[in-house]
C-alpha cells in the first residue's frame, strides 16, 4: 500500500554551507508537494531564507511521515540512531564523501524525491546494536556505567596511540578467544563497508542478520574476522592488566570510557532504521561506484 507523506521533515549536518544550500532547494520543492515541511532547528539557522516551521531533533520523529537527511553517512548515522525510536521512514541526500546510506545526489534530488513522494521507492530495515558497560562496585555489585546504540559498529580501542589491549571475547556464554591487539570492531552489515572494511572485514549484504567481529592489528598472525548470528550475545571482558584508558565508540560518534575489569555486553536491539531508496536503487552498483570495482567486460 502506498503511503501518503503529508508532513516531511528535513535534518542534516549543521554549520555546513553546502548542506544548507541543498536543504534550501529541497525545502522549496517540498513546499510545492506536501502539506507541511518541518526543518530541524540546527540546520534551519544556516538556510536562506530561514524556514518558517522549525522543530527540535526530539520533535521531528514524532511529527513527520517522512524525514529526509541531507549530509554524508555520518549525518545519517547520527539521525538514524534517533529516528529508529520512531516508526518513520528516512531518505538520504548525499552531501558527504561516500554516500552508502545517503544515496541520492543533489543533482538528482528533485526528480528522485518527487518519485518517492509518488510512492515509487524501495523499503529497507537496518538493525542497531546496543552496547552496555558493566562494572563491579566496591560492594561487589554489578552496575551499568554506560551505554550506547550503534547503526554501524561498536569499537573497543585503547584510547591512546601505540597502546595495546588485552581482552577476552565470549559468544553466547562460550569463551571464543583472548587477544592482545589495538582493539576489536563489532560491526553490523550496515557498518561492514565502513571501519570494519578498513580493518580487513568482509562486506555483508544489508539484508543479512549477522554481525562481524574484526580484530584490529592483533599481535598474532592467526587473528581473523568472524561472522556470527545477530541474535548472539557478545560479551567482551577488558583484562585487568590494561593500565591506560580504553574506550568504546558507537558509530565513531559516541565515546564511553572503559576500565580494566569491565564487561562490555553487545546485543541486537528491537530498534530498526527504516530506510527508503529510489526505485532504481542497486546495492551492487553502489559498491562498484564507491569502491572502484570493475564494470561489465
Amino acid at each position: 500500500m502506498t503511503r501518503t507523506f503529508n508532513t516531511v521533515g528535513i535534518m542534516g549536518k549543521p554549520n555546513n554551507p553546502a548542506v544548507a544550500e541543498t536543504a534550501g532547494i529541497l525545502h522549496e520543492f517540498l513546499l510545492t508537494r506536501v502539506m507541511n515541511v518541518l526543518v530541524e532547528e540546527a540546520i534551519a539557522d544556516g538556510m536562506t531564507p530561514k524556514p518558517e516551521l522549525t522543530v527540535s531533533r526530539e520533535q521531528i520523529g514524532t511529527k513527520c511521515d517522512l524525514v529526509i537527511v541531507v549530509g554524508g553517512d555520518g549525518s545519517m548515522l547520527n539521525a538514524g540512531r534517533l529516528l529508529a525510536n520512531y516508526e518513520v521512514p528516512v531518505l538520504g541526500i548525499n552531501r558527504g564523501y561516500l554516500g552508502f546510506l545517503t544515496d541520492i545526489s543533489p543533482q538528482d534530488m528533485v526528480k528522485k524525491v518527487g518519485k518517492v513522494l509518488d510512492g515509487k521507492y524501495i523499503e529497507e530495515r537496518r538493525f542497531l546494536l546496543h552496547a552496555t558497560i558493566n562494572r563491579e562496585s566496591d560492594e561487589h555489585e554489578t552496575q551499568n556505567v554506560g551505554e550506547g546504540h550503534a547503526l554501524n559498529d561498536v569499537v573497543l580501542y585503547p584510547g591512546e596511540i601505540s597502546k595495546m589491549l588485552d581482552f577476552e571475547v565470549y559468544i553466547d556464554d562460550q569463551f571464543a578467544f583472548s587477544q592482545r591487539s589495538d582493539g576489536i570492531i563489532v560491526s553490523t552489515p550496515t557498518g561492514s563497508t565502513a571501519y570494519a572494511l578498513s580493518g580487513g572485514g568482509p562486506i555483508m549484504h544489508p539484508n543479512l542478520n549477522n554481525v562481524v567481529l574484526v580484530p584490529m592489528n592483533a599481535h598474532t598472525l592467526s587473528a581473523r574476522p568472524i561472522v556470527v548470528d545477530i541474535n548472539s550475545c557478545i560479551d567482551i571482558y577488558v583484562g585487568e592488566t590494561n593500565p591506560h584508558n580504553p574506550q568504546i565508540s558507537c558509530d565513531g560518534q559516541i565515546t564511553l570510557p572503559v576500565k580494566a575489569g569491565d564487561w562490555i555486553n553487545i546485543r541486537k536491539t528491537s530498534r530498526q532504521l527504516w530506510l527508503l531508496h529510489p526505485q532504481n536503487y542497486d546495492y551492487y552498483k553502489t559498491l562498484r561506484e564507491k569502491l572502484g570495482w570493475g564494470a561489465k567486460l
